[in-house]
């Protein structure tokens, strides 16, 4: 048998790429001895697959690590059975809409890794892991600081309140808060985070919480009031929301004590 007819044999013998790829997708460590023989598949084809598999499964370890330290503040708590809500907010800075604050407990068996401060993910991450949040949270609750309110006691302020009244509106009551950097006036123990969203997985649950449901409000408003691009800015001060101030004027949702829209009022 000639070398070049051997070699035909062996790789007649051999899975094709797109075989090998649909049989290997299941693979989820890096020890796994299937791995240990595609290693040996000289295949230019199987060598690439190799390192996209040894990419994928290395990614998800380090999402995985990184899951698992923002599980970090809660661990004691739930050691003790205590429940844990993480709060955090969203539409501070807009010119339109309230501030949407989001309290969430979760389970000590929480397991959604990609759970990460909100402002690391993509809308399409952010409306994909929504519901999974609601489905596997032990309590979630939502709380409103109205353009009224703002314009009454300061952004400040307001967001304390709309927090207050996320928390108060618990199924459940927590024994313990995890807060993205503010104090909140309910008479439970509070831990504050900079960052906290980054930091607490709890936190991060409730900032996506808080941002999906808000950009779904937004949406609303942009169809009560067009021409302002509320459901592509949100209500922050794009280009397209300053000339739908200057050509439509302000509208209910307007926050009148901010800049802008002041100088519009006195115009």
């Amino acid at each position: 048998m000639t070398v070049l007819h051997e070699q035909l044999t062996i790789m007649s013998k051999q899975p094709s790429l797109a075989q090998l790829k649909q049989d290997l997708a299941d693979i989820a460590d890096l020890n796994d001895s299937r791995l240990t023989s595609l290693a040996t598949d000289s295949r230019k084809g199987a060598q690439l697959l190799l390192k996209q598999i040894q990419h994928r499964l290395a990614k998800a370890e380090a999402a995985e690590q990184a899951f698992q330290e923002r599980l970090h503040y809660e661990r004691p708590f739930w050691a003790r059975g205590e429940r844990v809500a993480g709060i955090d907010e969203v539409g501070r800075g807009p010119l339109a809409g309230p501030v949407v604050t989001s309290a969430v407990i979760l389970p000590p068996d929480f397991d959604i890794p990609l759970v990460n401060d909100s402002k690391q993910l993509t809308a399409k991450e952010r409306e994909r892991l929504y519901p999974l949040i609601l489905a596997q949270a032990q309590s979630v609750s939502i709380g409103i600081g109205s353009p009224a309110l703002i314009d009454q006691i300061n952004i400040y302020q307001a967001t304390r309140v709309a927090m207050q009244r996320a928390v108060l509106g618990l199924g459940l009551a927590p024994q313990q808060l995890i807060v993205d950097a503010m104090q909140i006036p309910v008479d439970v123990p509070q831990i504050r985070l900079i960052k906290g969203d980054a930091k607490s997985a709890s936190v991060a649950a409730a900032s996506i919480v808080a941002k999906v449901y808000r950009d779904h409000l937004m949406a609303t408003y942009d169809e009560l009031y067009p021409g302002y691009g509320f459901a592509q800015n949100a209500g922050y001060g794009t280009a397209e929301h300053l000339q739908g101030l200057a050509d439509r004027g302000v509208t209910p949702i307007h926050r009148r004590t901010f800049s802008p829209v002041q100088k519009i009022l006195q115009a």
